[in-house]
């Protein structure tokens, strides 16, 4: 059986890239032509709409809502799958923090206070950071086991979860209503 991994202890390139090479193309004349009504409105729009891509897709490892940190807890998150993911941990009621986690990336939430927490997560493309969802693919998950971060003088819990199943993992996941999402 494949699970994911729970345990206790860059895709931008590919955008600059292609936003560089979109101005290149644009900018680039001939030798003796002149530049001046080269530019169509479809080369415009498709420029405009690189940049809004590339503009609105959250930076990975951005905190997109906190409310209950201030702790010494860090929860290591990897996604490795081809989708950009939210990660949002839930103590009790109250939705303490959500983050952002880039397609093949690695982040952390770091100062997570003392306290048991539910972990929920989606995964998807063209994250709209107005709605706080996907627009597209969007899938809606929950790690079954909750997440106890415990702090003492000498120590305190450090918990890293992956978002795509692997061979050998030890914790499960259930769907959930995007209705039911925090």
């Amino acid at each position: 059986m494949v699970k994911r991994l729970l345990e206790a202890t860059p895709l931008r390139a590919g955008v600059v890239a292609a936003v560089a090479l979109t101005g290149t193309l644009l900018t680039t004349t001939p030798a003796g032509a002149t530049t001046a009504g080269l530019r169509t409105a479809s080369a415009v729009r498709a420029t405009s709409a690189v940049q809004a891509a590339a503009a609105s897709r959250p930076a990975n490892g951005r905190i997109i809502y906190d409310r209950l940190s201030g702790g010494r807890g860090t929860l290591k998150i990897k996604n490795g799958t081809s989708k950009d993911g939210v990660v949002t941990i839930v103590k009790g009621r109250t939705k303490a923090v959500s983050i952002y986690v880039r397609a093949r990336s690695t982040a952390r939430i770091r100062d997570v206070r003392d306290g048991t927490y539910r972990i929920y997560f989606t995964t998807g493309y063209r994250f709209s950071t107005s709605k706080g969802r996907f627009t597209r693919a969007a899938s809606y998950q929950k790690f079954n086991d909750r997440l106890r971060f415990r702090t003492t003088s000498t120590q305190y819990t450090i918990w890293t979860l992956t978002l795509n199943p692997i061979r050998g993992g030890n914790a499960r996941t259930s769907p959930v209503n995007p209705k039911d999402f925090p």
